[in-house]
């Protein structure tokens, strides 16, 4: 089992720049597959980024690539998204997950089997 706990958000102008951070417990952070996902205020929860174990393969949003990188460092269990160029529309409560699926990475949601407990980004216009 992993514990994720997420940092990083907060307000930031249009235009600006954000680095989340995701911490994770355990000893076997290498072997769960991360994702970032996001849920604005009445909608539903949606696909930000995900990376493989060994951070190898990255997937993203086809609407945010360019302005997105996930990374990750295994030996400080601790996923990373930085995120560029962030508009009004980027304003959400930020998640990260882990899966222990088999695969590289997922897009779902419902494959990941544990989730912190989100961090918040406004984007001012």
């Amino acid at each position: 089992q992993v514990q994720l706990v997420e940092s990083g958000g907060g307000l930031v102008q249009a235009g600006g720049s954000l680095r989340l951070s995701c911490a994770a417990s355990g000893h076997t952070f290498s072997s769960y597959v991360l994702g970032w996902f996001r849920q604005a205020p009445g909608k539903e929860r949606e696909f930000v980024a995900s990376i493989s174990r060994i951070g190898g393969y990255t997937d993203y949003a086809d609407s945010r690539k360019g302005r997105l990188t996930v990374s990750r460092d295994n030996a400080k269990n601790t996923v990373y998204l930085q995120m560029n160029n962030l508009q009004p529309e980027d304003t959400a409560v930020y998640y990260c997950a882990a899966s222990d699926d088999p695969g590289l990475s997922f897009r779902t949601a419902s494959q990941y089997d544990y989730w912190g407990q989100g961090t918040q980004v406004t984007v001012s216009s």
